[in-house]
C-alpha cells in the first residue's frame, strides 16, 4: 500500500512533539504509535498488536541485544573508573606540569579527546577534574563549557569504539536489511569519519582557539573578564567529592580501561569476522564482521580487565561492584530507552516507506549538489527542536538512505555523514540537549552563558559544513575515492574556517578599541 503524505505524518508528530514539550521519549512514542495506527487501517487492537510486533522485533533481535548489553556495560565500566580515581589522578598530575594558560586549555582538550568512549562521562568528568585548573588560569567558566562541549559529542561521534558508533551502527544496520545494501555498519561508518565536517571543524577550531588568541561574538567578553578582572564567571558551587572515589588512583587507572576497550573490541572484531578460522587477510574479517558482537565481547574484556586491574590494589572494593552495576545500569538506562524508542520508530518509518516517498517526490526538483546539504539543515533543525543526536539518527538515517538509492547512490555515504553532522550541531546549538546541559553542569558555568557563547563558534563551523557538503557532493563526480574527496573537502573548509576566524577576531578587537 502507498501511504505518500500520510508517511510523514509519524516523524513531523514526533519532531513537533518534542520541539512543544521538550519531551523525547512521549514525543516518539506519539510517532510510533500514530505509524502503528495508519499501518493497521486505523484499527485501534490492531495498532496495539502492530505496535508491539515491532517493538518485539527490535527487541529480539541479537544485534540490537548486543548494542544494549555493550551500553550497559560501558556504564559499570564508566562508573568503576570514576570510583578508582583514575579521572581525578589526571587532574592532578596536570595541575603539576601545567605551567602556562595554553597548557591549562590543552591539557582539558586532551583528556576529553581521551574520554572518547561516552559524552555523558566526557563531559561531567572532564569538567569536575579540570575546573580547578582552568579557574587558577583564569580561563572563564563559559570557555571551559565550550571545550567540553566541543569534545563530547563530536570524538564520539568518530572514535571508532563509543556508545555514539553503537546507536550508529544499529540504525544503520536496521535500514541496511531492509534496503539490502550490502555495506557491513561498522564499514559505512568508517567511510561517514572523514566527511564528519562538523566533527573535524570543530575540534580543529577549538584547538586553534586555545593556543591562540582569537576569540569573538560573547564568548570575548566572557574571556575579557577572566584574564583583566579575575572573574571566570560561572557558578559558586563547589566540587562535591564523593567518599567513595579512591585517593591511590592513578593516571593509569584511566588510561588501561580505555585503551583495553579499544584493543579487545579490535580483536573481537577480527575475531566475529573469521580471522582465527584462517584464510582471510585482518582486513578483510573486519569488513566481515559482527560489530555489534564485537562491541559485547570487547566490553566484557575491558570489564574483567578493569577488575583485574582495580581489586587487588582496594581502589576498587568487592563490596562496590554490586552498586557499580546498578549505576552503570542508571546511567545508560536513558540511553538504551532512546535507542529502543529510535529503533521501533525507525521500523514504523520503514514500512511505511517515509523515506522512499520523499526521495521519490524531491527526485527530479533538487540537484543531486544539494541533498547532503539538506539532510545536514534538516538533521541539525530536527536536533536542536528535540534536543537529541540518537532522535535524529533514528528518524533521518533512514531517509538519508532511501535519498540516495533513488536519487544518486555515490552519495550514500557523503548523505549518512551528513546527517551525523547535523545532528551533532543542532545538539550543540540546542539549549535543551543533554550534551549541553551536561557541559554547563560540568564546567559549573551558568547554562544560558554557554549556550549563548557557543552558538555563534558552532553556528560558523555549520555555515562552513553547508558549503563543504556542496563541494563533497560536486567531487563525487571527479573522483571515486572517498578519501580523496574527504581530504580536498576537508582542506578548502579547513582555510575557509582559518579565514573566517581570523576577520571575525579582528572585528572583535575593533569594536573593543572603539568602545
Amino acid at each position: 500500500m502507498e501511504y505518500q503524505w500520510l508517511s510523514v505524518v509519524p516523524p513531523l508528530l514526533a519532531i513537533g512533539l518534542a520541539l512543544l514539550t521538550k519531551r523525547v521519549l512521549p514525543s516518539l512514542a506519539v510517532g510510533i504509535i500514530s505509524g502503528a495506527f495508519i499501518l493497521s487501517n486505523y484499527q485501534p487492537v490492531a495498532t496495539v498488536s502492530k505496535t508491539f510486533g515491532i517493538l518485539t522485533e527490535k527487541l529480539t533481535d541479537s544485534w540490537n541485544l548486543s548494542i544494549l548489553g555493550f551500553l550497559v556495560i560501558l556504564g559499570v565500566l564508566v562508573h568503576l573508573v570514576t570510583v578508582a580515581g583514575g579521572s581525578a589522578a589526571y587532574g592532578k598530575w596536570a595541575a603539576t606540569k601545567i605551567k602556562s594558560r595554553v597548557g591549562a586549555q590543552l591539557a582539558t582538550v586532551f583528556l576529553g579527546l581521551l574520554i572518547f568512549i561516552d559524552d555523558y562521562f566526557n563531559s561531567l568528568t572532564v569538567g569536575t577534574v579540570m575546573r580547578p585548573l582552568t579557574d587558577k588560569y583564569k580561563i572563564s567558566r563559559a570557555k571551559l563549557a565550550y571545550i567540553l562541549d566541543a569534545t563530547a559529542a563530536p570524538i564520539c561521534i568518530i572514535a571508532p569504539v563509543s556508545s555514539w558508533v553503537a546507536t550508529i551502527m544499529s540504525t544503520m544496520g536496521d535500514k541496511f536489511k531492509a534496503t539490502n545494501v550490502t555495506l557491513e555498519p561498522f564499514s559505512a561508518f568508517i567511510m561517514t569519519v572523514p566527511f564528519n565536517l562538523y566533527a573535524w571543524l570543530t575540534i580543529i577550531m577549538m584547538l586553534i582557539i586555545c593556543v591562540s588568541k582569537i576569540e569573538f561574538g560573547p564568548m570575548a567578553e566572557h574571556e575579557r573578564k577572566a584574564l583583566v578582572e579575575g572573574d571566570v564567571g560561572g557558578l559558586a558551587i563547589g566540587d562535591k567529592a564523593t567518599n567513595e572515589v579512591s585517593s591511590k588512583g592513578t593516571v593509569y587507572d584511566l588510561l588501561i580501561p580505555i585503551a583495553g576497550l579499544v584493543v579487545f573490541v579490535l580483536i573481537a572484531m577480527i575475531y566475529t569476522g573469521g580471522y582465527f578460522a584462517g584464510g582471510m587477510s585482518v582486513l578483510d574479517a573486519i569488513k566481515n564482521t559482527d560489530a555489534a558482537k564485537s562491541l559485547l565481547y570487547g566490553g566484557l574484556a575491558a570489564l574483567l580487565l578493569s577488575l583485574l586491574l582495580f581489586l587487588p590494589r582496594g581502589v576498587v572494593t568487592v563490596n562496590q561492584l554490586p552498586k557499580a552495576v546498578y549505576a552503570g545500569f542508571l546511567s545508560m538506562l536513558p540511553a538504551n530507552l532512546i535507542l529502543i524508542f529510535a529503533w521501533t520508530i525507525g521500523g514504523v518509518i520503514s514500512e511505511l516507506g517515509t523515506g522512499v516517498f520523499l526521495a521519490n517526490q524531491l527526485g527530479d526538483k533538487l540537484p543531486f549538489w544539494a541533498y547532503p546539504a539538506l539532510a545536514f539543515i534538516l538533521s541539525g533543525f530536527m536536533a536542536f527542536a528535540t534536543g537529541t543526536s540518537w532522535g535524529t539518527f533514528a528518524i533521518m538515517i533512514p531517509i538519508a538512505i532511501d535519498l540516495a538509492l533513488v536519487v544518486e547512490p555515490n552519495l550514500l555515504i557523503i548523505l549518512m555523514a551528513s546527517v551525523l553532522a547535523g545532528a551533532v550541531y543542532g545538539d550543540h546549538c540546542s539549549p535543551i540537549s543533554d550534551t549541553t546541559i551536561l557541559s554547563s553542569t560540568g564546567a559549573a558555568c551558568k547554562h544560558i552563558d554557554h549556550v549563548n557563547t557557543q552558538l555563534p563558534y558552532a553556528s560558523l563551523v555549520g555555515s562552513i559544513c553547508f558549503v563543504g557538503y556542496i563541494l563533497a557532493s560536486f567531487l563525487t563526480r571527479v573522483t571515486s575515492s572517498v578519501f580523496v574527496n574527504a581530504g580536498v573537502t576537508l582542506l578548502v573548509c579547513i582555510g575557509i574556517l582559518v579565514l573566517a576566524m581570523n576577520m571575525l577576531n579582528r572585528r572583535t578587537q575593533s569594536q573593543a578599541e572603539e568602545a
